[in-house]
């Protein structure tokens, strides 16, 4: 069975420290410009990572990921305006 993930969006104040946060989970992007990394967890042991990384001295702040609320299925409801134009 696969686990429910969820996404974590860390500040970072000293951007070359963003390598021990592989620790805690899946480290899945970091940005050198706006010094923030996104890092995957499980959903269940969020709250222990969210914790943790509070008390790290480079993180300035933790926030969740909204990726789960955003709609992903998409329906098509207008009409193909291609055919209209074809020869």
């Amino acid at each position: 069975m696969i686990a429910e993930r969820t996404g974590l969006i860390i500040w970072l104040s000293d951007p070359k420290s963003y390598k021990s946060l592989e620790k805690y989970g899946t480290l899945h992007y970091f940005s050198k410009k706006m010094n923030y990394a996104v890092l995957y967890v499980n959903k269940e042991h969020a709250d222990d990572v969210v914790a943790n990384l509070t008390r790290l001295p480079f993180v300035k702040s933790v926030e969740l990921s909204y990726r789960h609320e955003i709609k992903t299925e998409y329906s098509k409801n207008t009409p193909d305006k291609t055919r209209a134009f074809s020869i």
